[in-house]
């Protein structure tokens, strides 16, 4: 059998699906991945980017790591796909449990995904190191520079840097909600980026299904592999 007819024999059979994505689940919405071979991180810069993405860099050249987030990060105009529609209408009829994301664009919310776990937080929450006030992704796009609270404080996106951790919260649901699934589904994603890629040993059972353009260093751990676009895969599997 074909796999992609196999995955849909798969979808329709389960009641209790996990998806878990990566960058590559919103590519097909404009947004750039991050360790392809034209990613964000394949760009020359006088810092490499996974310099700027992390906390000592954010607290000690916060004015460069803010022109970095801007630039990169903020992209206007952007919308969900194939692949996070096809998931909200999955979880609407009852059969998808979870998303867990690596991504911090909203996108799933945005197509009506409920039961997001964000690994690495989000884009629209963004809070002052100081008093904590809330401000959301379009104030922060709207500033120049450092964006300060009105208390004075540096407002401080809700996105989990390098040398920081994730949240306990959203790893405990995550790990619950692989333990318990009878489908997961993980794609675009390199699987490794760590503790992320970590996640699958959460699930003990036998229909672990990988979508991804390129190979993963877990394809071998896979029941199923299906090479290509995660929104075309998913729309088609119906």
């Amino acid at each position: 059998m074909d796999a992609r007819e196999t995955l849909r024999d798969w979808i329709a059979e389960s009641g209790r699906i996990v998806f878990f994505g990566g960058a590559g689940v919103s590519t097909e919405s404009g947004l750039k991945d991050f360790r392809s071979a034209d990613g964000i991180y394949s760009e020359k810069r006088l810092y490499p980017p996974e310099t700027i993405l992390s906390h000592s860099f954010f607290m000690s050249h916060t004015e460069e790591f803010f022109e970095f987030y801007r630039d990169k990060l903020l992209v206007p105009g952007i919308l969900p796909n194939r692949a996070h529609i096809r998931l909200a209408e999955l979880e609407r009829e009852g059969k998808l449990s979870a998303v867990i994301t690596q991504n911090i664009d909203g996108l799933h919310q945005a197509a009506g995904s409920k039961n997001v776990l964000e690994l690495h937080g989000s884009v629209h929450r963004n809070h002052c190191m100081r008093c904590g006030k809330f401000y959301d992704a379009e104030y922060i796009a709207a500033t120049e520079g450092v964006p300060h609270c009105d208390c004075g404080g540096v407002i401080k996106p809700d996105v989990v840097l390098y040398d920081e951790s994730l949240d306990a919260e959203v790893i405990d649901a995550s790990a619950r909600a692989l333990r318990r699934a009878d489908l997961v589904i993980v794609a675009g994603t390199s699987l490794t980026v760590y503790p992320a890629a970590a996640f699958l040993e959460f699930y003990p059972g036998d229909r672990l299904v990988i979508i991804n353009r390129d190979p993963t260093p877990r394809d071998g751990r896979a029941n199923l592999v299906i090479h290509g676009l995660v929104g075309e895969v998913l729309d088609a599997a119906r």
